[in-house]
């Protein structure tokens, strides 16, 4: 049978909760056989500010995914020299999967706003359908992302998440004030947080 892969891409500076609870429930929702979780090299809307290195924000994914088996890592953006696009990260999944596998890319509302700073936006969903997470006070532009991609809709298939307002923004702040971050990441995530000395700055 051709495989239903989801795909969670982000910095993941660090990855948190609500991270693994929109996977879980796309994976659940949309009959995924596994969850690709994609951190980025270099994200092209945040060039510019100061990223924790690769090989630690992928030790902390390897910790936090490790005992759910529909959840795998892709080096895919990790290995590719230069700035991550997201529609040329997707052609070179399609061909290492292969030209049956069935593409979902997870996404919360916050990113579907924004699609149109993306590069290629229509490139995006002429490979890839879209799996749109709910995300707390954000309104679509509706209006605006219909005029420039009249096929957008068609595209996305919602997820029932709920409404989870962990950011990695607000981890990090927490850490570097001494405040707990307990039940907003994994605990092997934490752990490795302090052990590495990592946000403190």
């Amino acid at each position: 049978m051709p495989q239903r892969l989801g795909i969670l891409g982000g910095t993941f500076d660090p990855i948190h909760s609500g991270h693994l609870i929109i996977a879980q429930e796309a994976a659940d929702a949309l009959h995924l056989d596994s969850v690709l979780f994609l951190p980025a090299a270099i994200q092209p809307l945040k060039q510019g500010r100061r990223t924790t290195p690769a090989p630690a924000r992928l030790a902390m994914i390897e910790r936090a995914i490790a005992d759910n088996p529909r959840f795998q890592i892709s080096r895919a953006d990790l290995d590719h020299r230069g700035v991550s696009y997201t529609v040329d990260t997707l052609a070179r999944l399609r061909a290492a999967w292969g030209p049956e596998a069935a593409f979902w890319f997870i996404i919360g509302e916050d990113s579907l706003a924004n699609l149109l700073a993306w590069r290629d936006p229509a490139g995006i969903i002429a490979q890839t359908r879209l799996a749109v997470a709910p995300r707390p006070a954000v309104q679509v532009p509706w209006a605006r992302l219909d005029a420039a991609l009249p096929a957008l809709r068609a595209c996305i298939d919602p997820v029932p998440a709920p409404l989870i307002a962990i950011s990695a923004t607000d981890v990090r702040a927490r850490v570097a004030a001494g405040r707990t971050i307990r039940y907003l990441v994994p605990p092997a995530v934490a752990a490795y947080i302090a052990e590495h000395g990592l946000y403190r700055q």
